[in-house]
């Protein structure tokens, strides 16, 4: 991939923009309402913050339908957000954490100046906000230590004075989704205002489950927030949030898209969905039948999925306390914050209709925090913002796959016999005799026509197999309870100066410093789940080892360190419609205790007879050196503005979360890479009743140093480390990195009665092809592709009511979100085969609000 020089693409298509607005624009148009934002703490004008931020408010997420950060990023080029399986992707400009709940997020999310870090928060729903800014690139200053991609900014509507209130709902049919939204705000005495916001989802989803018959996934969501703001003094305001929320789903949007003939000697000429459907193990079926859904023998993309059910139950809490106290021209600001949540999953992980194994996963959460900030008055030669933090948080996570039928146990059995007891404890010394007569001759009667006429002696153990055909037996009624525990304490200071050298011209410079403990600790056991008893050490180990990548263990660590992060700014106004800028940061984000992998690091030592196996535990933090260009321009009178950013980051010690191609997950530091690229953003008023707005991004991501990357099946290998294959990503770009991405937006508003307005909006999100995958493989590219949104209205804004129609992917783009290797379908069963997380296709709802005042 070129890259691309900062520089020259921001020289070029700035001008190129600029002039081609110019041309086009011939007549008067009204000016644009100002923006403001508080992506600096300040409450400023869009134009006037020195930093790549898209701000969507909360009345263009309403009518667009946006109701969680995986609807916001089509708004947002260079953010990308998915769910998967067993965890959830925040990616900005091609830096993101991965899956693993060891993590805090690199892309910061923060409600009403709470820091909401945990990837379980960001698949919550939206409710009554007055808007979202994502602030793209590390903005460890003002928004904390881990925020080195970006930082999700979400504010919510305050109370006003006057009463008011809204009532919508939406309906659609196809999915038959339900959505009602109630708001209630007003004064309840001369200084204490009050609102209230209620939402209620409910939806039956857009894929048929083959298996249970029913769609998926199943949504039921509800949220309740009440703020209560109390004017107090003059001088003292005092704001209290509290919220709590429920999101529950019943299935997933995954589906087997592809499963490929098997290239083992024991399934050869099956694919993994015809293995688990009817397949006999040994000659006529000596060792088992195999025998599952017909469901699993759908395995292309189609809408359509086989599973035997999984499920993810969410309970929110927070309180926020906000307090504001003026001190002549200088403000202070104290906000504490109380969140928590609770979380139970059922994971059909082989993502088949078929028995195989299950994962169920439980996880709970604590969070206190503290920020006490000081800002001084505008206007002044020297300004500042400082401020202090304090947070502690507790995290108990817990998951365990679970061998509940005889399928798997069947498919190993028949294997182990025709591997010669490869896949467990193999005999020793080559001797395999176990029963009164010499059994060497029972193996060779294994491949044999003859065998059936020799089964009475074997179910009467007078011959055994002896080490042969027995690997499956130890997994039946397996399971691997994972337990995962971390403390963290953070206490930080930080301050941004600002010197007004001239009118025109001003520097500012931040510095944070941060020190944090943190406490691990992960143990994994195997037990027997039909009555909970640990199983013995033996052969299990073996072959967990050998067919799951798994052993037991018990590990624990400690954490503390600080480190201490800069950044320079220089801001000139050019003239009154054009203010340049330019950043220069190092950021951080805290190392940690992996919680999924599924051994220690340095291999297991259980067994001797078992595989030498990697895991992981700990990981260092990571670091970003990022410079940034950047123009917020007004242009033609004040009908339209144009900002862009040109940025280059490199990432040093890149924290990843790679799927170690079996059943579990692998943290650790990728080495470096460094992302580079162009962000454009702007809107103009074409006519009076006419207004375009659109962003585009340009992106170029390049691993420089990650030497341990994981292989995607059927890959040569680079290297090995005690059995366990990597692949070299040097030189390679990252999952879910596009050329380009971007979104155009028309909205024409009209009178069409003295009394009636009409107010169409047509969205058109564009991306380049990226890939879907984790480990990369050229199969999982996801082609480039243009949806289009609409939303049709008619209103009467003074009897306060609006009826809308809207359609979602007008022109029906079928698009992969996520996707990876489909467990055990290849490590096992030699299958090539991948699952995928399905955007949704086509929808049409109607939606329909009264406002009162």
């Amino acid at each position: 991939m070129t890259l691309i020089s900062p520089v020259s693409v921001f020289r070029r298509s700035a001008l190129a923009s600029a002039i081609l607005l110019c041309s086009s624009y011939s007549v008067a148009a009204p000016v644009l309402e100002e923006v403001i934002v508080t992506a600096t703490i300040r409450a400023e004008s869009l134009q006037d913050v020195p930093v790549s931020v898209n701000a969507v408010s909360g009345e263009k997420m309403m009518e667009a339908g946006i109701g969680k950060v995986e609807d916001l990023q089509a708004y947002v080029p260079n953010l990308t957000m998915s769910e998967t399986g067993i965890g959830t992707n925040i990616y900005i400009r091609g830096i993101g954490s991965g899956i693993n709940p060891g993590f805090e997020q690199s892309v910061g999310m923060y409600f009403d100046g709470v820091s909401y870090g945990r990837a379980q928060l960001s698949r919550a729903p939206f409710l009554d906000l007055a808007r979202v800014e994502v602030l793209r690139g590390p903005q460890n200053i003002l928004f904390g230590k881990n925020s080195i991609a970006g930082a999700l900014s979400l504010i919510s509507a305050r109370p006003g004075q006057e009463f008011e209130g809204m009532v919508s709902g939406t309906y659609e049919a196809e999915t038959n989704e339900q959505i009602l939204d109630l708001v209630l705000s007003g004064a309840l005495t001369d200084t204490v205002g009050a609102r209230l916001a209620i939402r209620k989802r409910l939806t039956d989803g857009y894929i048929e489950n083959l298996t249970l018959n029913r769609d998926e996934p199943e949504r039921d969501e509800q949220t309740i927030r009440a703020i209560f703001e109390w004017d107090a003094t003059a001088n003292l305001t005092a704001a209290l949030k509290l919220e709590v929320g429920q999101f529950d789903v019943n299935g997933r949007q995954i589906e087997i898209i592809n499963d490929n003939i098997s290239t083992d000697s024991t399934f050869e000429g099956n694919t993994y969905a015809q293995v688990l459907n009817n397949f006999e193990v040994g000659p006529g079926g000596l060792l088992g039948t195999v025998s599952s859904d017909p469901s699993v023998l759908n395995n292309r993309q189609d809408f359509k999925r086989s599973s035997n059910g999984d499920f993810s139950y969410n309970d929110t809490q927070n309180a926020t306390l906000n307090v504001d106290y003026v001190w002549g021209d200088h403000t202070f600001t104290f906000i504490t914050g109380l969140l928590g949540y609770e979380t139970s999953e059922l994971c059909d992980c082989d993502f088949t209709g078929a028995k195989v194994f299950s994962v169920e996963a439980e996880e709970e959460y604590s969070q206190f925090s503290q920020e006490i900030r000081w800002v001084s008055p505008v206007g002044e030669t020297f300004e500042f913002i400082a401020g202090a933090f304090y947070q502690q948080s507790e995290l108990e996570f817990y998951d365990s796959i679970r061998v509940d039928s005889d399928l798997l146990p069947i498919l190993l059995n028949g294997a182990d016999v025709l591997e010669g007891g490869a896949r467990g404890e193999s005999p020793a010394d080559g001797d395999i005799s176990g029963g009164p007569l010499d059994n060497i001759t029972a193996a060779m009667l294994a491949g044999s026509p003859l065998l059936p006429l020799f089964q009475p002696l074997f179910d009467a153990g007078v011959l055994e197999l002896g080490g042969l055909g027995d690997a499956g037996d130890e997994i039946k009624n397996l399971g691997t309870p994972r337990d995962f525990s971390s403390d963290t304490k953070l206490i930080s200071g930080f301050i941004q100066a600002t010197w007004n050298a001239t009118d025109y011209t001003r520097a500012t410079l931040g510095l944070r410093y941060s020190y944090e403990e943190k406490e691990g600790s992960r143990s994994l056991d195997l037990i027997d789940i039909t009555t909970g008893e640990r199983r013995a050490i033996g052969e299990v180990d073996t072959v967990v080892a050998k067919n799951f990548s798994a052993e037991r263990h018990n590990l624990s660590g400690k954490r503390t360190g600080g480190n201490l992060a800069p950044s320079l700014n220089i801001q000139h106004d050019w003239n009154d419609d054009v203010m340049l800028y330019a950043t220069a940061s190092i950021g951080y984000k805290s190392g940690g205790f992996d919680a999924r992998s599924n051994a220690s690091p340095g291999g297991g030592k259980l067994r001797t007879a078992a595989p030498e196996i990697d895991g992981s535990f700990e990981y260092d933090d990571e670091q970003a050196t990022s410079f940034e260009l950047g123009a917020k321009t007004t242009l033609l009178g004040g009908a339209a503005e144009l900002n862009v950013a040109a940025f280059y980051t490199q990432y040093d010690d890149l924290q990843v979360s790679i799927f170690d191609g079996t059943l579990g997950f692998n943290v650790g530091n990728a080495g470096a890479a460094t992302t580079m690229g162009l962000e454009l953003d702007g809107r103009m008023a074409l006519t009076e009743n006419l207004m375009m707005t659109g962003a585009l991004a340009f992106l170029d991501f390049e691993f420089t140093e990650f030497a341990n990357g994981q292989c995607y099946q059927g890959q040569p290998v680079d290297f090995e480390v005690n059995g366990n294959p990597f692949c070299d990503y040097k030189g390679k770009t990252n999952q879910y990195v596009a050329d380009y991405s971007g979104n155009l937006t028309f909205v024409y508003t009209t009178m069409v009665s003295k009394d009636i307005e009409f107010r169409g909006g047509a969205d058109f999100v564009f991306t380049g092809a990226y890939n879907s995958s984790q480990n990369l493989d050229p199969s999982q590219e996801q082609d480039a592709y243009i949806k289009a949104n609409l939303r049709l209205s008619l209103a009467d804004v003074a009897a306060g009511w609006d009826a809308a129609i809207l359609v979602k992917n007008l022109t029906d783009e079928t698009t992969i979100s996520y996707s990876n290797d489909t467990p055990l379908s290849n490590s096992t069963f030699g299958s090539i085969g991948h699952y995928g997380f399905i955007d949704p296709p086509r929808t049409t709802a109607l939606q329909v609000t009264y406002r009162w005042y």
